[in-house]
């Protein structure tokens, strides 16, 4: 079902502009149906805030055919913002005081910069942990994305994370561990899933504190986990939110970090990722690079444009797929009396039964 739009955020127009059904207020009150009200804690940068926003509300509103969806944006304020940030934020975020006062079926909380080695001495930690420890009592299920995983295995559980040899980025496969969880139970046996990161928590230390592991690869490791009761916090350690183009912005960025010399060596190319002709294209761009650079000439401009045609989704359906079931349990164990197809064989009484088959 739809999202319904709250104000007017810009995202909503973009949404609508891609083809996306997103309801007025007043549409929404001629359908007869119980909304979900999903919070979405963004702790993104400014230069990602307005796109991952638009990445998650464009995942959920697309997910699952059984409510209308309020979304809640909001943020925590000791993180530093710039001027058109923090406009943004300050018009179209809620505070997280009226997040507490008026409640939340589900939040979702993004990835964020860091600084630190010990994400305890983040600046955004202390704000952090106190949303977790209100959604733990007052919020049906939290869903971590990457970095707010990590933070949360720390938090909760005392798991640090290792730093990798070389960072995971790219597009990999992932097999489905536990097929009865109603997560999962519908979803491709195999999936694949975007990942950019540095860090790792293993399946061995997820494992290790009752943590189960829905989903993992032999090259990227875990991608889901839920915690030991079965659905009160939803792991990701990638990013099935991510557009076609994320990626490939992403390397452009890295690409004009090298140039700027804030990276010493040039980056590789994500895994799994561009096409042949696309990685032809960039290694002839990457020898045009250092060729200027050693002339002290101009560097050419990123070939963006060309790669466009080439670059393709994969990841979207399943992620759309896993994020749809986890929203329809919220729906589920908030308003048992309605009966949902996907959980067909699930206890309503008892949807998180499944634990008792998994040994």
């Amino acid at each position: 079902m739809p999202l319904v739009q709250a104000n007017n955020l810009p995202t909503y127009d973009r949404l609508r502009q891609e083809g996306h059904n997103v309801l007025t207020q007043e549409r929404s009150k001629q359908q007869d149906i119980r909304p979900l009200h999903v919070g979405l804690l963004n702790m993104m940068p400014d230069a990602a805030l307005a796109a991952t926003e638009r990445q998650f509300f464009r995942l959920v509103g697309s997910s699952n055919p059984i409510s209308q969806f309020h979304m809640h944006p909001f943020t925590i304020d000791s993180l530093p913002r710039g001027d058109a940030a923090s406009e943004h934020v300050s018009r179209y975020y809620e505070s997280f005081s009226d997040i507490q006062e008026h409640g939340l079926d589900a939040l979702i909380i993004t990835g964020a910069n860091v600084t630190e080695a010990d994400l305890s001495k983040e600046v955004f930690w202390d704000s952090l942990m106190e949303v977790v420890e209100w959604a733990q009592d007052n919020v049906t299920s939290t869903l971590c994305s990457c970095l707010a995983s990590h933070a949360l295995f720390l938090g909760q559980y005392g798991i640090e994370r290792q730093p990798l040899t070389q960072k995971c980025w790219g597009v990999f496969e992932h097999e489905m561990t536990i097929r009865s969880h109603p997560m999962v139970s519908d979803v491709n046996t195999h999936i694949v899933v975007p990942h950019s990161r540095f860090n790792d928590v293993s399946a061995q230390s997820l494992n290790d504190k009752g943590i189960h592991v829905l989903a993992q690869g032999d090259e990227p490791g875990v991608q889901l986990a839920v915690s030991p009761d079965g659905f009160r916090t939803v792991f990701f350690q990638g990013h099935p939110e991510y557009d076609r183009i994320s990626l490939m912005k992403e390397y452009k960025r890295e690409v004009g970090l090298f140039v700027s010399g804030d990276l010493d060596a040039y980056p590789p190319m994500p895994k799994h990722y561009f096409d042949d002709f696309v990685t032809v294209l960039l290694v002839e761009y990457r020898e045009s690079v250092l060729a200027a650079m050693r002339a002290k000439n101009s560097i050419p401009d990123f070939p963006e444009s060309l790669l466009l045609p080439h670059l393709r989704n994969t990841w979207h359906d399943s992620g759309e797929a896993v994020v749809g079931n986890w929203l329809g349990l919220v729906y589920q164990i908030t308003s048992p009396e309605r009966h949902l197809p996907f959980m067909d064989g699930v206890n309503p009484d008892d949807p998180l039964g499944w634990l008792e088959n998994t040994g």
